[in-house]
């Protein structure tokens, strides 16, 4: 037996991940970490008496390239003479929260209907360290807490109202990509190389092929190694606080708490062994999600993607605590309500997390950052120089994106989750559109076009519209600003809200409602109509080619 094969039969009997009569479809993309798995646990089956298969989807993102996978993995199944589970699920390159987190939404849809219908019992997929080691830095680079840093979990139940139905598995969260490939050289095994893994407008990819090797190059080796250690400490300690502290729950509105033990438990359909929430992107958050393109703080402003919230201290003339202006403006549902003193009479940690668990339970939708969570409890506390939450004015508002607002009761802090629309409102618009390439906005009349330059022929004061070719994805969305938008136009001080430049330039009604932006996946905003466009993403000097993106009027 392989050394790889022993380790991977301590790493399963010691997690009691895979058990003696398991259906196990091992999920192969034709890549080398998946070939690997699926030829070790080839070695193993007999060992651990389990009925193997092998579980491919082809997401048709790269043409003839993702068929010569499926191609591959066929004809490696049935080299071994094991059932092949396949599907074609192409990927809606629109989707709100990017390729990547769509293509994995497609995928895991799939396990869940093999394991429903009773073709496999488990599904192993095969993330490895190196995976775990990315994801931890994705997660800090965009902010997050102790559950992000849990990152990539290794065993998920799937359940359907109460009801576990198959679990996903992920048994090579300890080995290291290049052993795993060693592994396969070793026995002459050839695997499949993704050429969108190379491609550097995926932020994972300058992760993967600039910052860890740097990592490796300055601190060595093991510092993936205790990045992962990381990961397993965040979710011991994760799931300390889940369970271990009856205080948070009990600090919960009565009538929301068991919707809030649900939705913890639940999502999508999915539920952690170990109680966690399911969440494997990066954004998203809402962010798969919401990552500044540079490696640092300073840099990822610059992209302009920092979310901005805004406090509106506009009290209410009347004593009812109704949303301001509610006697003219009723809202279709009514805000969800967190009280204050047993919020306020918790440890700081604590009250983050309880800040945390309602706003995830009652708006799900909703990036939640820590500069939400923080402003969320000083709206509760009131400011300095406001005194005590007590003193404040009902009605003073956290403004957040999508049109929601935090706003202060007399004894409550209120989400107003369903914004007022006058009629007439011009309605909120977005497109993707490919780079290069052309797309239609009725709302504007008038397209929007992504064109490759001679960065040469544009006149000098016009250079700032161009970004860089080297730095922008193959597809970004088009779509007019939201409240809380930020963006940071070069050679100015520093990022500001979208709705304040439009001000300076005196915009108003739908001409200022539908002013549209371009948001790059990872990247927040990296273009707006009539301003240079970051620093962060412009055309270097010497650059001979780049993007241009215009609005095109149409006849």
């Amino acid at each position: 037996m392989h050394e790889l094969a022993e380790r991977l039969l301590k790493t399963i009997r010691k997690q009691q991940s895979i058990r003696a009569g398991d259906r196990v479809a091992a999920a192969v993309s034709g890549g080398a970490d998946s070939v690997a798995l699926l030829c070790l646990l080839l070695e193993l089956r007999s060992e651990l008496g389990i009925v193997l298969s092998v579980a491919h989807v082809n997401h048709k993102l790269r043409g003839e390239e993702s068929d010569e996978d499926e191609r591959f993995v066929a004809n490696l199944a049935r080299q071994h003479g094991l059932e092949l589970h396949v599907r074609d699920a192409p990927v809606n390159r629109s989707h709100s929260s990017g390729i990547e987190a769509a293509a994995r939404e497609l995928r895991h849809g799939f396990f869940r209907q093999l394991a429903r219908e009773g073709r496999v019992t488990k599904v192993a997929t095969a993330h490895t360290l190196d995976d775990q080691a990315e994801t931890v830095l994705l997660r800090i680079f965009r902010g997050t807490g102790i559950r992000g840093l849990s990152a990539v979990h290794p065993r998920i139940v799937f359940e359907e109202q109460g009801r576990a139905f198959g679990e996903l598995v992920r048994p090579l969260l300890g080995f290291r990509r290049a052993a795993l490939q060693e592994f396969l050289r070793e026995r002459g095994q050839s695997w499949r190389e993704d050429s969108s893994n190379r491609d550097i407008a995926f932020l994972r990819n300058r992760v993967r092929h600039r910052l860890l090797p740097m990592i490796a190059e300055e601190f060595g080796e093991a510092a993936a190694e205790h990045m992962a250690e990381l990961a397993e400490i965040a979710r011991a300690e994760e799931e300390h606080w889940e369970h271990g502290h009856p205080e948070i729950a009990a600090a919960s509105p009565a009538a929301e708490s068991k919707q809030a033990a649900e939705k913890v438990r639940f999502v999508s359909g999915y539920r952690l062994v170990s109680g966690y929430r399911f969440s494997d992107t990066a954004s998203s958050s809402k962010s798969a999600t919401p990552l500044g393109a540079a490696e640092s703080k300073q840099a990822a402003e610059k992209a302009g993607f920092v979310s901005g919230y805004r406090f509106s201290d506009t009290a209410s003339s009347s004593k009812s605590d109704a949303p301001l202006g509610a006697a003219v403006r009723p809202q279709t549902r009514p805000p969800a309500s967190l009280p204050l003193a047993p919020l306020l009479a918790l440890p700081l940690a604590a009250q983050r997390r309880l800040v945390r668990g309602w706003l995830e339970t009652n708006a799900p939708d909703l990036s939640i950052s820590f500069r939400l969570i923080e402003q969320a409890l000083e709206l509760a506390r009131g400011s300095p120089d406001k005194g005590p939450a007590g003193k404040r004015p009902a009605g003073t508002r956290l403004e957040l994106p999508a049109g929601r607002n935090l706003r202060l009761g007399r004894q409550e802090l209120l989400l107003e989750m369903e914004p007022f629309r006058a009629p007439g409102d011009a309605p909120d618009y977005e497109y993707a559109l490919a780079v290069p390439g052309t797309v239609e906005v009725p709302e504007l009349g008038a397209c929007i076009e992504a064109r490759v330059v001679d960065a040469g022929r544009v006149p000098e004061d016009e250079r700032g519209q161009l970004l860089d070719l080297g730095r922008m994805p193959k597809q970004i969305l088009i779509r007019n600003w939201r409240p809380g938008d930020r963006f940071w136009p070069a050679h100015t001080a520093a990022a500001r809200k979208v709705k304040e430049l439009l001000s300076d330039r005196h915009a108003t009604g739908p001409e200022k409602k539908l002013w549209p932006v371009a948001v790059a996946e990872g990247c927040g905003l990296v273009w707006m109509r009539g301003f240079a466009v970051p620093a962060a993403f412009q055309a270097p000097t010497e650059a001979s080619h780049a993007i241009r993106i215009r609005e095109i009027n149409t006849p």
